[in-house]
């Protein structure tokens, strides 16, 4: 051998060891235990995402190189812009799994939630635009941005909109919940690059059909609104909406009925059960969480006394119309970690249920189409996770007044 390369885990591991929640570069401390114990280089792996964390690996003695592979999926110019000192620019893979890992595995094409590009690059080619024009797209958040990103490449003149303050979307409001901390780092990415495109920004502006009649093009990415579960009721104050808890912060009880166990009922369950730092930014404490420790004190790296998890902020209930099992939904190779952490956490899981109503006694639900057993359940605040529908408000004012839009 010439060069030894080092993994931690895999997915049957009942340990996280590549997901989103795992601090970066959270197993380089393993490797380090190898170095001057071997007369050949030794790489070390899992959750280095940007050139700061690969060369505070290489400084603090850890390994003699660093390997990535879904970071080269995010931005396959990396290193290059690593090399020129443009690390601002390059696309962060924030090791979502989505459409890497999550598409392996369901046995499609590999791409990456970041890039869509990656692994269609001969399909989806951005050349120049014959004929330029001037661009209005309505949204700044992912979509909205990611479409203004190629319009500007393509030589038109873009100009994006947005009634909120800042760029981002709904990544602003996934950065909130522990364990996501990566959406930081996407949201400063975009605004270097939207910066360095010369793209015009309007934030803090809502725009009506009126406002866009000057435009050659106007493409709509105004994202979604909060489906409505139509639950009488739902209209006390101690009924919140997962905007009102994660981008507005309003106060929330102790004991918590959260409506809706897809991803965001998943989301804002853990950031109710958070309290202080975030364990994906402190590493003796995600360790403590998860029972790793180190394999030359317990044998494979398991603490004796298994997982430790800090103290919930919140007594939490779960529920879901659905009778499958909660998280069913969620991410293929990541899905298990969500539904672990609220285990974890002493979390309700309740399913199968019709919402009847919520009054003074709280959220009362039935089981079944018979409608059986009816069950009331307490709790100082109910938040309503129950999906999500397309914001179509602006697209069919413009095409009521006969302005084409995308």
């Amino acid at each position: 051998a010439t060069i030894i390369n080092t993994g931690i885990g895999w997915h049957e591991a009942r340990i996280p060891t590549i997901a989103t929640s795992v601090p970066r570069a959270a197993f380089a401390w393993v490797t380090k235990k190898l170095m001057g114990k071997v007369s050949i280089p030794v790489i070390t792996s899992n959750r280095i995402n940007t050139p700061e964390v690969g060369e505070e690996v290489l400084a603090t003695g850890c390994a003699d190189m660093v390997s990535m592979a879904r970071p080269m999926l995010a931005d396959a110019h990396f290193v290059a812009k690593a090399k020129a000192g443009k690390a601002a620019q390059i696309a962060p893979c924030i090791a979502c799994n989505q459409a890497c890992l999550d598409h392996t595995f369901g046995g499609k094409l590999t791409s990456c939630l970041v890039n869509p590009m990656a692994c269609h690059e001969t399909e989806l080619v951005i050349g120049t635009a014959e004929v330029i024009k001037s661009v209005a797209i309505v949204g700044a958040g992912p979509a909205g941005l990611s479409t203004a990103l190629a319009a500007a490449q393509r030589g038109h003149r873009v100009t994006v909109f947005d009634r909120a303050d800042e760029v981002g979307g709904q990544l602003n409001m996934a950065k909130q919940v522990p364990g996501k901390e990566e959406f930081w780092g996407l949201v400063d990415w975009y605004r270097t690059m939207v910066a360095q495109a010369g793209i015009t920004l309007e934030l803090g502006r809502e725009v009506s059909a009126t406002d866009l009649s000057g435009f050659d093009e106007v493409i709509i990415a105004t994202g979604v609104v909060p489906r409505d579960p139509d639950i009488p009721g739902q209209d006390r104050a101690d009924v919140l909406s997962y905007i009102d808890v994660l981008r507005h912060k309003k106060p929330v009880g102790k004991t918590v009925a959260v409506i809706g166990a897809g991803g965001i009922g998943f989301d804002v369950s853990e950031y109710l059960l958070h309290q202080g730092k975030s364990p994906t930014e402190d590493l003796p404490l995600w360790m403590k969480e998860w029972g790793v420790s180190d394999p030359a004190e317990h044998r494979s790296g398991l603490a004796p006394e298994g997982p430790q998890p800090e103290a919930p902020a919140r007594e939490v209930t779960l529920l879901q119309r659905k009778k499958q099992a909660h998280g069913k939904g969620l991410g293929k190779t990541t899905g298990w970690i969500h539904r672990a952490t609220l285990k974890m956490k002493g979390v309700n899981f309740v399913g199968g249920v019709n919402y009847e109503r919520i009054d003074d006694e709280g959220l009362h639900v039935s089981f079944g189409e018979e409608r059986a057993t009816p069950t009331v359940i307490a709790a100082d605040t109910f938040v309503l996770c129950a999906g999500q529908v397309s914001d179509r408000s602006l697209a069919d004012a413009l095409e009521a007044k006969g302005i084409s839009c995308h």
